[in-house]
């Protein structure tokens, strides 16, 4: 899953970033509310986690301009001790959740985990077939049978798992997993592809990740 961090403090925003990606997020960061509107329009994010205090445009503004542009993507807010009304208008304007600054990096990572699963509006478990992924134990199984996969073969079974029966292109998988600061192999996409169809391979079954020529992949059941 793709995050966003909006962060102006550099010290706090570098280790948000470190602490999300090594949870196998993809992470972009920005300093400036004015560079956080950027990002955010033109990428799609799973979610955001934004400070309130920003220069040039402060979270309250981006959240606002958000929601009036319907974009739905959860917002996690930070904020002060002393900024309650912030808070309350934070959530009034549609913030998900809000944390208080300082706080423990393990109570950032459960809000965010809640955060991402309420978005998806879906049960815990993604299933398709004898396949099951749980986002929230990071474990998955197939036929019972528990599946050990890397970070980002998690992370891309789960994305298609949650797009079942949508074409994806290999662009729109590969701007969801990594992030900007990726500079990685052209057929990156397709590599992580064929080792999940060999961890996923059931004899006598058909594959359940299925090639769309010239457009990309489509995890299904049946062709």
């Amino acid at each position: 899953m793709r995050i966003l961090v909006v962060e102006d403090e550099p010290d706090l925003n570098k280790l948000i970033v470190k602490i999300l990606s090594s949870e196998n997020y993809a992470v972009d960061c920005c300093l400036d509310g004015q560079e956080a509107l950027d990002y955010i329009k033109a990428t799609e994010y799973d979610g955001i986690i934004l400070d309130i205090m920003l220069p040039s445009v402060s979270g309250l503004d981006i959240l606002k301009k958000m929601r009036k542009d319907g974009n739905d993507t959860p917002v996690l807010l930070l904020t002060a001790k002393d900024s309650i009304d912030n808070r309350v208008s934070g959530l009034d304007m549609g913030a998900d959740d809000y944390l208080v600054k300082p706080f423990a990096y393990e109570e950032l990572l459960a809000r965010l985990r809640v955060l991402l699963r309420g978005k998806k509006g879906k049960a815990n478990l993604l299933e398709m077939g004898g396949l099951s992924l749980d986002p929230a134990s990071h474990r998955v199984f197939l036929d019972g049978d528990e599946l050990f996969l890397s970070g980002r073969e998690f992370a891309i079974l789960e994305y298609m798992l949650r797009n079942q029966g949508i074409v994806l292109s290999r662009t729109r998988i590969e701007e969801h997993i990594w992030s900007y600061e990726y500079e990685g192999s052209s057929n990156v996409v397709d590599v992580y592809i064929r080792k999940l169809r060999s961890k996923l391979c059931r004899e006598g079954k058909p594959s359940l990740i299925h090639t769309v020529r010239n457009v990309g992949y489509v995890m299904r059941e049946s062709e």
